[in-house]
């Protein structure tokens, strides 16, 4: 999110309270935080993303709230994105608050440094798959690598599932996708759901292999979970902007945003095109770290297009030397997209089944 975020206060339906913390997680580029109170609880979900900026504005919004760090009593991470949990590193010495992730995030938050050694390799293997210019890959390399400059490990004190996904009021639901070990958080009539549904945009996704459990189809079957889980929430509370009432109607932009997407791919794709020309096709020149989300987010949906047969590599021979798959669709633009539809939509039938 761009413009500047708002401080505000509100009220679950069983009195607690919460706090939405504006953070300039990067340069115009807002999050918030959660300061819930209910009881003996006081908990921080999500921490900002450590830069000296957003440390201060969580600080500053901890004060507004009269809460000191060493008041805190718990730190919940929706997901292990940096904009979420980077903050961590700086809040860490200053409170004695237990810390909780899911288990499938443990590795990025407690073990980073090593983890992100092990990413690295994986991002820097895809790119080179991609067809993008040697350069333009090692700036995107770069990009992924600067999070080391701004966090280090944080031990982790207990994951959801060690709490049997619920904790006093606090009820938890993995949610992978957007991210291996994001989770919804539920108290009361209020739901907080990080990334997953965000206004006006469709969250970022990569490549399974990449990242296992963060591709298209956990994505959207985490959607249909959500608003099975959420059914008698009241609002929900997402990391970027306003609060959402109106879960299904989101979730329905939000599908309708993938396929808007995914249907650019499909029209390019009646010629054989690389991932790094499929998504030019899709989102156009892009630069610095929206080119490395762009780049991960098409290899996800050139991955979902694959696996499901609704595309094929036309260059097997040159992919057995090192060189980059080249994909086309099998079928018409019509009848792929109505596939693709068909495909996507059929999770609303599988909720209504739950």
């Amino acid at each position: 999110m761009s413009q500047k975020a708002t401080f505000a206060m509100f009220e679950t339906m069983g009195g607690a309270r919460v706090r939405r913390i504006p953070v300039e997680a990067f340069p115009d580029f807002w999050a918030y935080v959660y300061l819930v109170q209910k009881e003996q609880y006081r908990v921080l979900i999500d921490t900002g993303s450590g830069t000296d900026t957003s440390h201060e504005n969580l600080l500053s919004g901890l004060k507004q709230a009269r809460i000191e760090p060493s008041g805190l009593t718990h730190i919940f991470l929706t997901h292990a994105h940096i904009d979420h949990f980077g903050g961590l590193a700086k809040l860490h010495p200053l409170t004695s608050a237990k810390i909780g992730c899911h288990e499938l995030d443990l590795q990025t938050v407690a073990h980073h440094e090593a983890h992100y050694a092990w990413v690295g390799r994986r991002i820097d293997s895809f790119l080179a798959q991609t067809g993008l210019a040697d350069e333009t890959r090692e700036q995107a390399l770069s990009i992924f690598r600067f999070s080391k400059a701004i966090y280090q490990s944080v031990p982790v004190d207990c994951t959801f599932e060690s709490l049997d996904m619920c904790h006093g009021p606090f009820e938890f639901l993995h949610l992978p996708g957007h991210c291996p070990g994001h989770v919804a958080i539920r108290l009361d009539d209020v739901v907080f759901c990080g990334d997953m549904v965000i206004q006006g945009v469709t969250p970022h996704l990569s490549p399974e292999w990449i990242h296992p459990y963060s591709g298209l189809d956990h994505y959207l079957d985490s959607l249909t979970q959500l608003e099975h889980w959420g059914k008698a929430a009241r609002c929900f509370f997402n990391g970027h902007n306003a609060v959402i009432t109106d879960l299904p109607a989101q979730i329905e932009a939000t599908k309708q945003n993938i396929l808007r997407r995914m249907s650019k791919a499909v029209d390019a794709l009646h010629n054989p095109l690389t991932i790094a020309e499929v998504c030019r096709a899709v989102y156009g020149e892009t630069g610095g770290y929206q080119q490395l989300l762009t780049i991960e987010k098409t290899g996800a949906y050139v991955e979902y297009l694959y696996e499901r047969g609704m595309i094929v590599i036309t260059n097997p021979g040159d992919v057995e030397q090192g060189q980059p798959a080249r994909y086309q669709r099998l079928w018409d633009q019509t009848q792929t997209i109505a596939e693709l539809e068909k495909k996507i939509l059929r999770y609303t039938y599988i909720q209504e089944g739950i």
